[in-house]
């Protein structure tokens, strides 16, 4: 019997590119949430498997050689899974060339940008006493997103996913690129792009991975809450310093 692989996970996009794959995938996976905001991130245990302190991980018990393995960082995750099967990532290395560079186009700009965009505009300072003062930044990482928003229309003028056929490409882009209205982006300017969305939100697996953790989701805190202070100096911030001293005080 197939043991399932532990998912250290909490629902946010990318934590949903690894639930959305092991259901894509047909692997038999069990939650182990993450309370981010909660700063479980730097417990010791979470740490020795993720030890830059950021969900999703991953166990897999019947890893290499049938022995247990860990995995971080959500690409590693999604090629490990990818080898492991056989699935949505081809074995030809010309074509794996072609789904590597949009998995890395994806966690080395579509992340970090729309990850930046929301933080401005959910979790920044001065949101309610001065929001001005970050009206650039919000600007700016909006403007990015469109930015990118416009290289994957290019991109999919002429072919139904990112790299010719559905692949982890699509799986790591898919729970970023579908919140883009949120950053106040006009969906109608990227008809291919929805068009992407709407293919793969119709899958089935992609329905159930998204809906994983849905007990486990919540509106970002009001600005200004202590909700919203707890959370952010548990997600934002971090020096050397204080993540040692975030894991001394979970030990």
């Amino acid at each position: 019997m197939t043991q399932p692989i532990e998912l250290y996970f909490w629902p946010t996009p990318n934590g949903l590119k690894i639930s959305i794959a092991l259901e894509e995938m047909d692997l038999p996976y069990v939650l182990k949430p993450v309370a981010i905001g909660k700063g479980d991130q730097f417990k010791p245990g979470f740490m020795a498997i993720s030890p830059n302190n950021r969900m999703p991980a991953i166990i897999d018990p019947e890893g290499p050689g049938g022995q247990p393995i860990s995995v971080f960082e959500s690409a590693a995750i999604l090629q490990y899974l990818g080898r492991k099967t056989g699935r949505f990532y081809p074995s030809d290395e010309r074509q794996r060339i072609e789904v590597d560079e949009w998995l890395i186009w994806q966690v080395a700009n579509v992340g970090p940008m729309f990850g930046q965009a929301s933080h401005f505009r959910n979790y920044a300072p001065n949101l309610v006493d001065d929001p001005g003062r970050i009206a650039y930044a919000v600007t700016r990482y909006n403007n990015e997103v469109n930015r990118l928003l416009g290289v994957m229309e290019l991109r999919l003028a002429d072919r139904d996913f990112l790299a010719g056929d559905y692949s982890i490409a699509d799986i790591a882009t898919y729970p970023w690129v579908k919140i883009a209205h949120v950053f106040n982006q006009d969906m109608a300017n990227f008809p291919q792009v929805q068009a992407w969305i709407d293919r793969i939100a119709a899958r089935p697996a992609v329905k159930k991975g998204a809906a994983a953790g849905a007990e486990l989701r919540r509106r970002p805190p009001a600005p200004g809450s202590a909700e919203q202070k707890q959370a952010a100096k548990a997600l934002f911030g971090q020096t050397a310093t204080s993540v040692r001293d975030a894991v001394k005080s979970n030990q």
